[in-house]
């Protein structure tokens, strides 16, 4: 048995997934039932799923926590602060 499946996308994504289908001997609902079988034989997105950004959550997630912890250590004293890039090269440079 067979079902109707509609959704609504803008007209350029339509425009440009039909044309990348078709590059590829597919129609538009071949390519859709490819896409809805990955997702039930792999029980996932069959991709990774990034922000509008590009950065997928988990990469933005640990770079919060890189910034808190630097955060965190330059309050503590464990990090040095400068007052400019000048200071900063004259330090690691010993001039």
């Amino acid at each position: 048995m067979t079902t109707t499946l509609q959704f609504r996308v803008d007209k350029k994504m339509k425009s440009d997934a039909s044309k990348i289908f078709k590059s590829m001997g597919l129609d538009m609902s071949t390519g859709m039932k490819l896409f809805l079988a990955q997702v039930v034989n792999t029980k996932s997105i069959p991709f990774p799923v990034m922000s509008a950004d590009y950065w997928p959550e988990e990469k933005k997630r640990e770079l919060v926590r890189i910034a808190e912890k630097t955060l965190r250590d330059y309050k503590s004293g464990k990090i040095k602060a400068y007052d400019d890039v000048e200071q900063m090269h004259r330090e690691i440079l010993g001039k």
